[in-house]
Order: C-alpha cells, then sequence, then structure tokens
C-alpha cells in the first residue's frame, strides 16, 4: 500500500473530499527524481546545465522548493491510482492542499475534486408515453394551406426586391418611407436564379414540401422538449459545480461568436448592454444548470437502456466533421459526434414509448 489512512467525504453537489498520507518510503523515494528536474535548469558558472553534482545542487536548492517537487512527482502517479482502486467517476481536476510536508516523513494531503453525480430517474417512459399520447394529428401529418405558401413566397420576394437608394440630402416623405418595395415578378426566371427549380409550379410544390417538413422538426423538437423537460423535473440531481460553469462557458464562448461574426468588438457589446461577464454568469446561470441537468439525464438513460451511437455512422460525422473544420481535433470531433448521434439514438427511443 502505496499511502495509509485515506478517507473520502462527500460533500455537496457531487464533490468529495481525500484525505490521507504517502507513505515515507514512498514519499522519499522521489527525492532524486526531483532534485534531477529541478537541476536540469539550473545555471552555476564552471558546469554545464543539466551536469550540476548533486552536493551543489543541494547547497544551491531550498529544501523546501525540493520538497514541492516531491509531493508534486509523488501525488502525480499516485492519485490516478487512488481514483482507480475507489472506483471514483472524477470530472474536474483536483484541487490539492498538502497539510504534511518534510524530509523522512510521510506527505499529508487533502484532494477536493468533483464526481459524476448520481442520477435517479422518474418513470421516463411513462411520461414520454404520456406527451406522446397528446401529440394532435395535425402535429403528426402537418400540412400547409395555400396561404401559408404565398406568404412565405412573398417572403422570398420581398427578399429580392431591389433596395431604393436615397441621394444623400434628400429627404423623404412618409408616404414613401412606408410604401412597400415593388416585387420581382414570379416568374421562371426568377425562381431558377435561386436554386435548382423547372419551373414556378416545380418551385411551388418543393417550397410546399419543405414548409411541410419544417412544420413536423418543429413538432418533433418541440414534443422532444416536453418529454426532457418533464424527465428533468421529475428527476433527483445535485449538478457539481464544474458541470454549470462549462455550461455557462460554451453559453458565452457562442455569443461572443455571434457578435464577432456580426463585425462587432465583444467588448463593445458589453458596454451597449452595461454588463459584464460576470453579469452575464448570473443571467444565463438557469439555462447552464438546465443544460447540464439534460446532458447527465440522457447519459443515465444511455446507461440503463445501452444506448449507444453506431460506429460507422460516428466515423462517417467525424470525417464529415473534419471535411469542413481543417483545423478541428480528431479525438474531441468523435467526442462531439458520439454525443450527438448518441442522445438522436435517446429521443428516437422515447418518441415510440
Amino acid at each position: 500500500m502505496f499511502y495509509m489512512d485515506i478517507k473520502i467525504t462527500k460533500l455537496p453537489k457531487s464533490e468529495i473530499e481525500i484525505e490521507g498520507e504517502i507513505e515515507t518510503t514512498v514519499f522519499e523515494s522521489y527525492f532524486k527524481k526531483a532534485l534531477q528536474n529541478l537541476g536540469e535548469n539550473l545555471e552555476i558558472d564552471g558546469f554545464r546545465k543539466g551536469k550540476v553534482p548533486e552536493n551543489i545542487m543541494l547547497s544551491k536548492i531550498p529544501e523546501i522548493r525540493i520538497l514541492e517537487e516531491m509531493a508534486e512527482l509523488a501525488l502525480g502517479e499516485h492519485y490516478p491510482k487512488m481514483i482507480e482502486e475507489h472506483k471514483l467517476d472524477v470530472i474536474d481536476r483536483p484541487e490539492i492542499a498538502i497539510t504534511k510536508l518534510g524530509r523522512n516523513n510521510p506527505l499529508g494531503f487533502k484532494i477536493k475534486t468533483a464526481t459524476i453525480p448520481e442520477v435517479i430517474l422518474p418513470d421516463y417512459k411513462k411520461i414520454a408515453k404520456e406527451i406522446n399520447a397528446s401529440i394532435t394529428p395535425e402535429e403528426t401529418n402537418p400540412t400547409v394551406t395555400d396561404e401559408e405558401l404565398e406568404n412565405t413566397i412573398i417572403d422570398i420576394q420581398k427578399s429580392r426586391a431591389p433596395k431604393k437608394h436615397i441621394a444623400e440630402g434628400v429627404e423623404m416623405t412618409e408616404e414613401e418611407k412606408n410604401k412597400e418595395p415593388e416585387l420581382p415578378a414570379l416568374t421562371d426566371e426568377f425562381v431558377q436564379a435561386m436554386g435548382p427549380f423547372e419551373n414556378v409550379a416545380d418551385f411551388k410544390e418543393k417550397l410546399k414540401e419543405n414548409l411541410i417538413l419544417e412544420k413536423g422538426n418543429l413538432a418533433r423538437e418541440k414534443n422532444r422538449l416536453k418529454i426532457v423537460e418533464k424527465i428533468i423535473d421529475e428527476s433527483k440531481i445535485e449538478v457539481p459545480e464544474v458541470l454549470i460553469n462549462l455550461e455557462l462557458n460554451k453559453i458565452l464562448y457562442r455569443m461572443e461568436s455571434d457578435i464577432t461574426n456580426m463585425g462587432l468588438k465583444f467588448e463593445d457589446y458589453l458596454k451597449h448592454l452595461n454588463k459584464t461577464i460576470e453579469d452575464l454568469k448570473i443571467e444565463f446561470r438557469n439555462d447552464a444548470e438546465k443544460k447540464a441537468k439534460l446532458g447527465l439525464v440522457l447519459h443515465k438513460i444511455s446507461q440503463v437502456e445501452n444506448i449507444l451511437a453506431d460506429e460507422a455512422e460516428v466515423e462517417k460525422e467525424v470525417n464529415h466533421i473534419l471535411e469542413h473544420y481543417k483545423d478541428a481535433d480528431r479525438e474531441r470531433a468523435t467526442i462531439h459526434a458520439e454525443n450527438i448521434l448518441t442522445n438522436e439514438k435517446i429521443f428516437k427511443f422515447l418518441e415510440i414509448q
């Protein structure tokens, strides 16, 4: 046994504290390696870098610095062993505090970290079944009226209407300001310029198909949201702070990317709102906690039902990501693809209850 008197205490929000000592003989075994590491960058006149004799190093390097290096080496090797031996599902970088540090003594430590929380699920199949039963025929088989189709066509025509350029210094009357732009004619040439459409009739037919598909997707997303929100509400989970912060950072990163893509500086945007990053973190905390809970709930259902993404589909999605994002990391892309495809299989499983 490389340590003794180890004690694991459960803390709120799925955090734990590991307290214990690494035995004297084990801790002392790191002395030479610690001295060697510190000596590699030691510069002393008359000696080549990394070739300083041990007795000279001992006279030049403070003992506390050697002890700190020994502690770092010892815990760097043995912390993973503690985690493995006690089967701890840690999800955060450990906060390490040294409680005893001296030559020819055990190394005392306290380590605080977060673990994957216990998720107690409700009867999620029953919840899904009840919500699925409430889906209306209109949501199951959506239709598009002639009026909806015509309104969409008008919106498309408006988006492609020529913009009026007003000469500098020319004042517009109220009537001119409110006047609707002249719409381009709905001709075969007009629709062919927008995409692979044979003529106006073909355009209308394909547009109607897309609108029906869009309605169906919206209804499906709405139904999925109802199911998972109900499952989350009835689940028992203590979300670790680290997971909430992770989701908060994702939200803020996406926001900053969107603002930057609009040609604005994120700092200027925050000044305009009269808010700080900390203000946004408070504002979006509930959303972040909900996203963290969603991830934990879906992960738990995948474990219980043994739902996993298909390897071939994952590989295909990873290749697609790497094709479009040349600098993407394959390992991260694989984790992302597995997560997305597994979640999709879980939602489909819930939809057939």
